[in-house]
């Protein structure tokens, strides 16, 4: 098979890239074998390229369904327009692994992960602008999944548009692994699986909820450490549904601690002690950190783990709750 043009070169997006159709191809339909001869790009963005005429077979446009005979000439003329016009912003980033096709970083609570409505600046997508002007060709800055403001921990971006289309197929498919730590409200007996589909609460739009009619969504929990009225909790992420461990954590009667959407009011445990009480009443955001991170390296497809220490916060509580569990066994 003829390589087609490098997205990587200078003049890549501004010049047509042509590739020879294996004969292996003969019969296939020329969308899917238009995918194979340029993975960086996404079935579907190529065949709205095939039907604008800018994917074209040996010069002719032809349908997507239409079939190839193999030796024929495959071209794309399209332009590469900037897809992220967020401005770049000098934002310190925790990079916790890197190469020339993706990051890997370390997203601290409290920031925001794209611009919108009362965030206009600020934003991971901003900081990453700023440490890779090229991201802004990418659909969102290179992120293929996203962090609540307040949940700490461990995201992967691609540098890329091949490592792009890669990671987003590996989350469609599930076949990145992605583990949090919890904790959460209630000291549990055991671990198990919250399978309940989850989609817009039907009155808040702020808040997700679990409903009959939602989109299918899997959290693993087991437990890490049981506390005299709490319990962290390892959770492992089958789907990936906006708020769905806080979602589901609610739903189970275990909510995550200092949850402001889904958390309920402050509950304190009988006979706590003044220290727990005080880091309980302090910690304003949900305790959850995205620990680590594996999927297959978009390239060489090699897995690539990576885990985000648990955050000073986190530790302070879980410390708080370990001393009182231990006072109130004495």
């Amino acid at each position: 098979m003829t390589e087609p043009d490098s997205p990587d070169s200078p003049d890549s997006s501004d010049t047509p890239r042509t590739a020879i159709v294996p004969a292996s191809a003969a019969g296939r339909r020329f969308d899917a074998a238009l995918a194979e001869l340029f993975p960086e790009f996404s079935r579907s963005r190529l065949t709205e390229w095939i039907k604008s005429g800018n994917a074209l077979l040996d010069g002719q446009v032809v349908r997507p369904r239409d079939p190839v005979r193999g030796g024929e000439t495959a071209s794309l003329d399209v332009v590469l327009d900037t897809q992220t016009h967020a401005e770049p912003e000098d934002i310190p980033l925790d990079i916790l692994y890197e190469d020339e096709h993706v990051f890997v970083l370390d997203k601290p609570a409290g920031l925001v992960v794209h611009p919108g409505a009362g965030n206009p600046t600020g934003t991971l997508v901003n900081a990453l602008l700023f440490r890779d002007p090229s991201l802004s060709a990418l659909p969102r800055a290179g992120i293929v999944h996203r962090l609540d403001k307040d949940t700490s921990g461990v995201m992967v971006v691609a540098r890329t548009l091949p490592a792009h289309t890669s990671l987003v197929a590996q989350l469609a498919s599930r076949d990145v692994h992605r583990q949090y730590l919890a904790i959460v409200v209630g000291a549990m007996v055991s671990g198990g699986t919250a399978n309940a589909p989850i989609d817009r609460h039907p009155r808040d739009r702020l808040k997700m909820a679990v409903r009959e009619d939602g989109r299918d969504a899997v959290t693993h929990y087991r437990l890490r450490e049981r506390f005299r009225a709490h319990t962290a909790l390892e959770c492992r992420l089958e789907t990936g549904r906006t708020h769905q461990i806080r979602v589901h954590m609610a739903h189970i009667k275990y909510p995550i601690v200092g949850d402001p959407l889904y958390g309920g009011p402050l509950r304190l445990p009988k006979g706590a002690s003044d220290e727990l009480i005080a880091v309980l009443r302090s910690f304003r955001r949900q305790a959850l950190h995205a620990e680590t991170l594996e999927f297959a390296h978009p390239v060489s497809g090699e897995p690539v783990r990576v885990t985000a220490p648990v955050p000073a916060d986190m530790l302070a509580l879980l410390a708080a709750l370990r001393a009182d569990t231990q006072a109130q066994r004495k």
